[in-house]
């Protein structure tokens, strides 16, 4: 999102990223990342983790699963979408239509000031995420093509994880772009 954040505001949408990690750990993102747009804590998941249903109850590690909200002007949750595990993402061209569907003029959003960034222990350098994205790709390819008997539905997913990793991919090389 943070690559298409132009096209968001266009529309009206402002972009808030939540995370159930500590704010100096998504300071650590922000950062990393060059996001464009706030990156919200809440450890305790209790304040908007768990109220939108992102908190994974069945996870021993507390994390939540990705999901996204788009909120009216007159503060209704207009879509919702959560994913099934952490790496089942919305697809922004999905998004970018519904929010087309609140007729919205355009927005700005300033850029967030970083608070003190501070990597969480299995944090991964940027330098690492290219060769771990194009390392899970392969994975998912091979798996595509060892199963290639297994059902629609299992082919269909591991089409779309390929292309969600391609998007990851993407987004990685305009990281620097976002840079102030």
């Amino acid at each position: 999102m943070a690559q298409r954040h132009g096209e968001f505001l266009e529309r009206g949408a402002r972009v808030f990223a939540l995370s159930a990690d500590t704010a100096p750990m998504n300071a650590a993102v922000a950062e990393k990342l060059a996001l464009p747009f706030p990156f919200l804590a809440d450890p305790g998941r209790d304040q908007a983790v768990t109220p939108l249903g992102f908190a994974d109850e069945k996870d021993p590690r507390q994390i939540s699963r990705p999901g996204t909200v788009i909120i009216s002007p007159d503060a209704e949750i207009v879509f919702s979408v959560i994913g099934r595990d952490y790496a089942d993402r919305p697809d922004e061209d999905m998004l970018l239509a519904e929010v087309e569907k609140l007729g919205l003029g355009p927005t700005t959003q300033d850029r967030p000031e970083i608070g003190t960034p501070e990597a969480g222990p299995k944090a991964m350098p940027l330098d690492d995420l290219g060769p771990y994205f194009r390392g899970a790709k392969f994975a998912v390819l091979a798996a595509r093509s060892r199963y290639r008997d297994v059902g629609e539905e299992f082919r269909d997913d591991l089409k779309g994880w390929v292309q969600m990793v391609d998007r990851y991919l993407e987004a990685l090389t305009a990281v620097e772009d976002r840079r102030p």
